[in-house]
């Protein structure tokens, strides 16, 4: 007998092939027409250290990850001492025979198997066979992955892979088979920053500038693998001031521009976001948060930088800050961050987490013809003389003009500035092109995501939620309402500008409304009270460094 979803856990140290198994297996998973959902949790090491790749797979959509581990596949015996506490009940680990496994174990002969550089691929057979997968589907996979590359290695993979199959068939385990689908669908196995990456691409980025950072590092990798196709220009900048610098030179050229770090790198491109509010030029910025303060826990997740997403940049102006939830909002999203940023002419954020930027879903492969594209600037046939780039309008938009693109002088300044660009001391004038840009986040809050509903109308228990928690507020509050306790979820995938007559009138007819963040303090909570006086008292927070699962959500409100 089998089961409708299976959770595994891959665990061993940097450098023995774990990710290798783990990627390999996800793809594999969905292209026999599974859902899963990814959790890796690594320290910031080459070698050593411990680290888990963790699949959660289904036939049905899963929305986030699991604690108990059905089936853990231990690389090294720190991977059964560590996790033989997380086990479900009826899992089981399994390992090499030289390994002290205990009970309900499947002791392996790696030795029989495989020579020891393909130890990894006979672990790959083994779950593989173990959740019933086709054998053919990481066979054809690893062609596909090694065969162009190294065609000397593929027979000894395969190999590796037939007689790992062949002897799990010969043994008498627990069954962890999963119902196959049937005419599996084609989609993508794709995590958050490889989606972002995309939806940038889709949106028409033509400039990338970015200093490495985890867990935002993979965003310009991604991008920079498909520069010389897509006609982009990825740079590696020397620190963070450069690259946010860059990239605001390239948009004022005319290039859609994005930049990416977490919360270190940003602290140093804060003087770049006033640039571009106070030069009005479009930039994208990504921040991947991670724990602090400081270098914190590098390789960790948390939710504890929007208070300084909101604030960041000296002075008054608008702003727009998303915060996706899924892999398929990290894409849509972005390229809605593209257009807002050209349209409105200033920094728009796009605030991940490291656990959203390393959770491989899959998702339906996009529209690439339905959503915004970002569009520079703007005809200069038309425009008058002199050319005023600060012209003050009701909306604070002003006609946009590239340099070198028309016969219009373009004057701009990070003074304050008459509104043809030049520098002034005139109180007057700087009442006006305060005003003026202030009506811009007048505009950007008529573009705003209202959040998302998700269960019944007034229910006895909304949880409030942002980002990336989403997931597991939505499958706690689905097992609290099948247990009778009606229960309701409100995910903000925008968290700024908040616009109160979305959302006020359904947490006022809420029973019980407890926020769920990855911080110690509650911030959208407490963003919530401070625009719309709203008192979420009850909050359910995470700050150790691991993503919020539908189990930690469940026992915090046992309490």
């Amino acid at each position: 007998m089998g089961r409708e979803a299976c959770n595994v856990m891959i665990g061993g140290e940097a450098g023995q092939g774990l990710a290798t198994i783990g990627e390999l297996l996800a793809k594999s998973l969905v292209r026999a027409g599974y859902r899963l959902v990814v959790t890796q949790d690594y320290q910031s090491r080459i070698r050593g250290g411990h680290n888990t790749f963790t699949i959660r797979v289904g036939g049905e959509d899963l929305q986030a990850p699991q604690e108990p581990v059905d089936l853990l596949a231990a690389l090294n015996q720190d991977a059964v001492d560590l996790h033989r506490r997380e086990m479900a009940p009826d899992g089981l680990i399994i390992g090499d025979s030289s390994l002290e496994l205990g009970d309900r174990a499947l002791a392996l002969p790696f030795k029989e198997l495989a020579e020891g550089r393909f130890f990894n691929i006979a672990a790959l057979g083994i779950i593989g066979a173990l959740l019933g997968l086709d054998e053919e589907i990481p066979a054809r996979l690893l062609e596909t992955v090694f065969g162009k590359k190294h065609p000397e290695i593929v027979d000894k993979n395969r190999e590796a892979l037939s007689r790992a199959y062949a002897w799990c068939r010969e043994q008498a385990v627990i069954s962890f088979k999963l119902p196959p689908v049937a005419e599996p669908p084609r989609r993508l196995l794709m995590n958050g920053n490889e989606a972002i990456a995309l939806g940038a691409l889709a949106a028409g980025v033509k400039f990338y500038a970015f200093y490495p950072m985890t867990p935002s590092t993979s965003i310009g990798l991604n991008l920079a693998a498909q520069a010389e196709k897509m006609g982009l220009v990825v740079e590696q900048a020397e620190d963070e001031i450069a690259a946010v610098n860059m990239a605001l030179g390239a948009s004022f050229a005319g290039a859609p521009s994005m930049t990416a770090t977490s919360g270190g790198g940003f602290a140093l491109m804060v003087e770049g976001v006033s640039l571009a509010a106070m030069t009005e030029t479009p930039l994208v910025i990504g921040v991947v948060q991670r724990p602090g303060p400081a270098t914190g826990l590098p390789t960790r997740t948390e939710q504890a930088d929007l208070g300084f997403i909101l604030h960041a940049g000296h002075g008054e102006f608008g702003r727009a800050v998303f915060a996706p939830g899924t892999v398929e909002e990290c894409f849509h999203l972005t390229r809605r961050a593209f257009d807002l940023a050209e349209r409105f002419q200033g920094p728009v954020f796009i605030l991940s987490d490291q656990f959203l930027s390393d959770s491989y879903r899959a998702v339906d492969p996009f529209d690439l013809d339905q959503g915004p594209e970002a569009r520079p600037g703007a005809g200069g046939g038309d425009i008058a003389r002199p050319y005023q780039r600060y012209a003050l309008t009701d909306t604070g938009l002003s006609p946009r003009l590239l340099p070198g693109l028309s016969e219009h002088l373009i004057v701009a300044d990070s003074d304050e500035h008459t509104p043809d660009g030049h520098l002034t001391e005139d109180l007057q004038v700087r009442r006006l092109m305060m005003e003026k840009r202030l009506n811009k986040a007048e505009g950007l809050k008529r573009e705003v995501v209202p959040p998302s509903w998700f269960g019944p109308e007034r229910p006895e228990l909304l949880l409030v939620c942002w980002g990336t928690t989403q997931g597991s507020a939505r499958e706690a509050a689905g097992r609290l309402t099948a247990g009778g306790l009606k229960t309701a979820v409100l995910h903000f995938a925008q968290v700024w500008p908040l616009v109160p007559e979305q959302f006020v009138g359904r947490l006022e007819e809420a029973g019980r409304v407890v926020a769920v963040e990855s911080n110690a303090t509650g911030q959208l909570a407490r963003l919530i009270r401070r625009e719309t006086g709203f008192f979420i008292k009850d909050i359910i927070p995470r700050s150790d460094g691991l993503p919020i699962t539908p189990e930690y959500i469940l026992g915090r409100l046992s309490r």
